[in-house]
């Protein structure tokens, strides 16, 4: 509590209240409006942050963190279109049920499903964090770079598609994390004699390509042939009492899809694009009646959004303790530390304490701010989804390179943007994830750093890291992961026939 009370003062003034309200509205745009996202908006708003000061920018990033998630869920039950990966198993009972005319019941359940996924996870954070920090802050350079290992197999293996693609992707990232001077030595790599390579590729120009720029790219293709969106009616809006009954008439189901939530949100590269799919698996298995799922029954936009809600707070808890982030929102979220000079990790808990205390207490404003923007503004949000993408797209384009100019002041950075851009965008042509690409090249750094530091201080000896029993924990779990990543479908399928 006494993070809380330290960071409240800190926020408690108009212009964070402001940040939090346009944040939140911004996210909640961009999350409804198909083809944009809540890593997109962050992303976005990067380089505005970096003439804030530091609690100022982090509050407006946290707020657009929780907007953009919740935001999907008003197309993804109008429209039957996830408006971020986050929310696709909102569709498969929010949509029918605004078939049968249920529309404004389904929304309702979902943004107080929203609404609660969030706030268990708060609870999470506020407690969890604290406590692992104290373990955390013991870590030495073994330690983190044995987490940072774990953490990349987890990305390459356990996000959806292949295994093989998603450690090929995470190996580029890694790559990329390689540009420049070495840590240690200064040797600069593959730099071509090119000076402006020297200081290695900033994390802006990287993310606004790879989280933007390809998105806009992808989103263009569909512009001329799109068949005009059927916009469901907002009809059937249930007074609050009834939503609640909803909700809580299956109590279980709730808090169930909130622990979910929030243990994957914990998971490195994971986040809510997973959590709510096995979250709505669960629910479903565990019913009485799971032919009714898909048919259009609140129970599922319940297990859908707790979790992917939930799974905010659960990705903070890495990102706030250990400076790994959960996801890749998250990730984003550490470029904006990092821009502002700021080293996540337990240090901040003794270091900069009012930071933390603030980035909790935005959080709890903005699920409540969330709730009621999404309730009291919703027909508005619905307009927005008739903007025409052939007028959004060149606007979020010019953006991405004004903001990447901005930091900097050079063309460089633009250039990047733009070619990392045009990487993104062939990567997703050839169905390789995104996500274990931005985690390999923010955790590469990490474990590199980590590893020649420890091997420094042991004389070159990789001995000593085996003997410390976190670090063998940590490896052991990454070979585990790996092993399971690559065989887990060989390995169940035995079982299977065994059984």
């Amino acid at each position: 509590m006494s993070l809380i009370t330290m960071g409240f003062p800190a926020i408690a003034n108009p212009i964070s209240l402001v940040l939090i309200v346009l944040g939140v509205f911004t996210g909640i745009v961009f999350g409804a409006i198909p083809g944009l996202t809540s890593a997109m908006a962050i992303t976005l708003f990067l380089p505005v942050t970096y003439s804030l000061p530091t609690i100022e920018g982090i509050t407006l990033l946290i707020a657009l963190y929780v907007g953009g998630i919740s935001g999907g869920l008003i197309s993804a039950i109008l429209l039957q279109i996830p408006g971020t990966p986050s929310s696709l198993a909102t569709c498969f009972d929010g949509h029918p049920m605004a078939q049968k005319g249920e529309a404004g019941r389904a929304i309702s359940v979902g943004i107080a499903a929203s609404f609660l996924g969030t706030l268990i996870s708060w609870f999470g954070l506020v407690l969890i964090s604290p406590a692992l920090a104290k373990v955390a802050i013991k870590f030495s350079m073994p330690e983190y770079f044995a987490v940072a290992l774990f953490s990349l197999s987890t990305v390459s293996t356990l996000v959806k598609g292949s295994p093989i693609k998603g450690l090929m992707a995470c190996l580029f990232g890694i790559l990329i994390s390689t540009v420049g001077q070495a840590p240690v030595d200064g040797a600069p790599r593959f730099t071509f004699n090119n000076t402006q390579l020297l200081g290695g590729i900033s994390t802006l120009p990287i993310l606004l390509g790879f989280f933007a720029v390809a998105e806009v790219m992808a989103a263009s293709e569909k512009v001329g042939r799109e068949e005009k969106m059927i916009i469901g009616s907002l009809t059937g809006i249930p007074k609050l009492r009834d939503t609640f009954r909803d909700i809580f008439s299956k109590p279980i189901n709730l808090i169930r899809s909130s622990v979910i939530g929030l243990g994957i949100g914990i998971l490195p590269g994971i986040g809510g694009g997973t959590s709510n799919i096995i979250s709505y698996s669960v629910a479903q298995s565990s019913s009485r009646h799971p032919e009714e799922f898909g048919t259009g029954i609140p129970d599922g936009i319940v297990a859908s959004e707790a979790a992917n809600n939930a799974s905010i707070g659960g990705a903070l808890i890495p990102l706030l303790t250990l400076g790994i982030p959960g996801d890749n929102v998250t990730a984003i979220l550490l470029g904006g530390l990092t821009l502002k000079g700021i080293s996540a990790g337990p240090l901040l808990f003794t270091k900069e304490r009012t930071l933390v205390g603030a980035v909790f207490c935005v959080l709890l404003i903005a699920t409540i701010v969330m709730a009621i923007l999404e309730t009291v503004a919703l027909p508005m949000f619905v307009k927005l989804l008739k903007i025409p993408k052939y007028i959004l797209l060149p606007v979020v384009f010019v953006l991405c390179c004004v903001g990447a100019f901005g930091v900097n002041s050079r063309m460089f950075d633009v250039y990047c943007v733009l070619i990392f851009g045009i990487i993104g965008y062939g990567l997703s042509k050839l169905k390789f994830p995104k996500t274990p690409l931005i985690m390999g090249y923010i955790l590469g750094r990490i474990a590199e750093k980590n590893l020649f530091r420890g091997l420094m201080l042991y004389h070159g000896s990789f001995l000593p890291f085996l003997r410390r029993p976190i670090t063998l924990v940590f490896l052991v779990l990454t070979a585990g992961m790996l092993v399971w990543g690559f065989f887990g479908d060989i390995i169940k399928r035995k079982i299977q026939k065994a059984g």
